[in-house]
């Protein structure tokens, strides 16, 4: 081989090391300007991260619930009414079922209810859903840190363990892509309990 045949075969290979090392700049920046945005994964609505604080009355034993106490944990919160209507009985039966089928993890899950007004809930919900945090928030200010009246009762919310409202689920929720989110969730979070 001749020294000029060297020299031609290092400059093709110099060029194809550099067009490879470009080539994912290039095809980012087609991406980016194009608008191209792929399809998100998550069923649930990333919401602008809050850090939740406050105390309330846990109606079990009386004792005084602070948000701090649950960090640790990924908590499923749902404000309502102590009357519990149809779709507050359905939100609590989606956190409980949602919980469950996380199996051995589940333990990493905590179920909150937000008691907004002064009606105390009838045992027999309390037994239904024992586990579930049942806290009277009416004059705490936890209430407010979880987007505005109209719309709180609406949605089941996530906060993450480290005290973060972070995610809201739909209104008419779907139970199954909620534990789909909650598995994902929970495989790469890295805060252990």
């Amino acid at each position: 081989m001749s020294n000029e045949q060297i020299q031609k075969g290092n400059r093709r290979k110099f060029l194809l090391l550099l067009a490879l090392m470009c080539a994912p700049v290039i095809v980012s920046y087609a991406l980016y300007f194009s608008e191209y945005r792929p399809q998100s994964t998550h069923y649930g609505d990333l919401i602008p991260i809050v850090k939740v604080a406050g105390a309330g009355t846990n109606q079990s034993d009386n004792t005084i619930l602070r948000m701090k106490d649950l960090h640790g944990k990924w908590v499923l919160v749902t404000v309502d009414s102590g009357q519990c209507d149809e779709a507050c009985k359905d939100k609590l039966y989606f956190m409980r079922q949602v919980r469950l089928v996380q199996g051995r993890e589940k333990n990493r899950i905590e179920r909150l209810w937000l008691i907004n007004d002064n009606v105390k809930p009838d045992d027999e919900l309390k037994n239904e859903y024992e586990g579930t945090f049942f806290v009277s928030a009416k004059d705490s200010e936890i209430l407010s840190y979880i987007e505005t009246q109209d719309v709180q009762t609406k949605h089941i919310y996530l906060i993450d363990p480290i005290g973060n409202l972070m995610m809201r689920f739909p209104e008419k929720v779907d139970g199954t892509k909620m534990g789909h989110d909650l598995k994902r969730l929970l495989h790469v979070s890295q805060l252990e309990h």
